[in-house]
């Protein structure tokens, strides 16, 4: 396939047409597990929530690298034109999506199952706002290269890569170990 290919509107509407896609079948079994009663729909919204935070990891941990690849194009090229394309839509078809079902699906389980209660619970959300605060930046900074505004450094993005993972690691030490 070409570059133009891959970068077209046609290209980008099938992408976001199947974004929504996975959307309405994961809002689908939501609907159709609550149905089933709390209980038999636990398993199925963990495991949910678990598929969405996988993919908006994924999401956190490519976005600074298309940064530093970017940030190493100049300003006005077709590579670059390219990587304002990939990111916009890793942000918007991927990334987004599937922040919201985190948060959604997450927050539920936090509600029905602990009650919001536990110190390890609220030291987690905190590190889930930062990791949601990273992803606002990253949205800020896909905006700034596709306007050709190249805010920061391939070192800086090297640097932020490391960001996600950290907060990950600490996310799921505090929901395994629960230790406080």
């Amino acid at each position: 396939m070409t570059t133009e290919r891959q970068t077209s509107a046609k290209a980008g509407r099938k992408a976001a047409f199947r974004a929504a896609t996975a959307l309405l079948f994961f809002g689908a079994i939501a609907v159709a597990v609550a149905v089933f009663g709390a209980d038999a729909a636990y398993p199925w919204i963990k495991a949910l929530h678990v598929v969405a935070v996988i993919s908006w990891m994924a999401g956190m941990l490519y976005m600074p690298r298309l940064f530093i690849y970017h940030s190493d194009s100049k300003p006005d090229s077709d590579q670059a034109r390219t990587f304002s394309i990939m990111e916009e839509r890793l942000l918007k078809v991927i990334m987004n999506p599937a922040m919201i079902i985190s948060w959604v699906l997450g927050l539920y389980i936090a509600w029905t199952v602990f009650g919001f209660q536990g110190g390890w619970l609220h030291t987690k959300l905190a590190a889930v706002f930062a990791l949601s605060g990273v992803h606002g930046y990253f949205a800020k900074a896909v905006k700034s290269f596709g306007n050709g505004n190249y805010v920061r450094t391939p070192r800086f993005w090297r640097l932020m890569n490391e960001l996600p993972t950290l907060l990950m690691i600490i996310i799921v030490v505090l929901v395994v170990v629960k230790p406080f």
